[in-house]
């Protein structure tokens, strides 16, 4: 027999079925979330690799190398700049051969190694061919000058059979009697001066030195002369006047670079 029932009682079975269905779960806001810590599983340590320290330094070489040869420093353009002003000069080497010898002597045999004097040149300067026959009249046995001013020069003659130095001004004056400039110069002198230098680093050698200042701003000149090798030498250093005030200091050392030397030159 079917059983009626009331609407009330409809209405309380449906609110009961109603009650007992289950909510979707609500997602909890993001900052409302608590973590315990205690129920977090720590990860497995991760090994580090260590860092490529042989590429990283071969790339920074690298790099260092490209960038100094692309663009110096200035410190460096600085030190190339200073180290091209050490010297201005390159050594010559003098062998005083005599007129028969004239040219060498042939074969392989080196200036370097049969050098009897040496003094510096400065760079730039140029050689003058000397003559058999001024070789053999003068004594002339090299020569360079100043291709800007070619009456700015030094140069150097010698004579055999001389064993010592004779007095100051008898040097001089025999030095004159084969040189018609140096007449002329000493002649028309200002002022004359003479003094003699030992060599301690060659046993004692005595060198005559002489500086002749010409009148009327006239050439000046710087003479040195030595007797060594039974010969003696005379290394001359001329320039006109503007020359002389403007290259004094170059000037007085080519004078003072000049020696001479026992056998080979090391």
């Amino acid at each position: 027999m079917a059983t009626i029932l009331s609407p009330s009682a409809l209405l309380s079975a449906t609110a009961a079925a109603a009650a007992v269905v289950p909510k979707p779960p609500q997602s909890p806001v993001p900052h409302m979330i608590k973590f315990q810590p205690t129920n977090i599983i720590p990860a497995a340590p991760t090994k580090l690799k260590p860092p490529q320290t042989n590429n990283l330094t071969a790339a920074a070489a690298a790099a260092a190398v490209i960038v100094s040869i692309s663009s110096p420093p200035p410190y460096s353009i600085a030190a190339a700049a200073a180290d091209s002003q050490i010297s201005p000069y390159h050594v010559y080497y003098g062998t005083a051969a005599s007129a028969a010898n004239y040219g060498g002597y042939g074969g392989n045999s080196s200036k370097k190694d049969s050098a009897e004097y040496i003094y510096e040149v400065p760079d730039g300067w140029k050689e003058r061919l000397v003559s058999k026959v001024e070789k053999g009249t003068n004594g002339t046995d090299s020569e360079f000058y100043n291709p800007k001013k070619r009456s700015e020069k030094e140069y150097l003659t010698f004579l055999a059979g001389f064993r010592q130095l004779a007095p100051k001004d008898v040097v001089l004056n025999n030095l004159a009697l084969s040189d018609v400039g140096l007449q002329d110069l000493i002649a028309s002198a200002d002022k004359l001066t003479s003094e003699e230098r030992k060599d301690d680093d060659n046993g004692g050698q005595v060198y005559y030195e002489y500086e002749i200042d010409g009148a009327a701003g006239r050439a000046h000149s710087l003479i040195s002369v030595t007797c060594a090798n039974n010969k003696l030498y005379a290394h001359f250093v001329n320039a006109p006047a503007p020359e002389w005030d403007k290259d004094q200091d170059m000037l007085r050392h080519l004078h003072q670079s000049f020696k001479t030397v026992n056998g080979s030159y090391n």
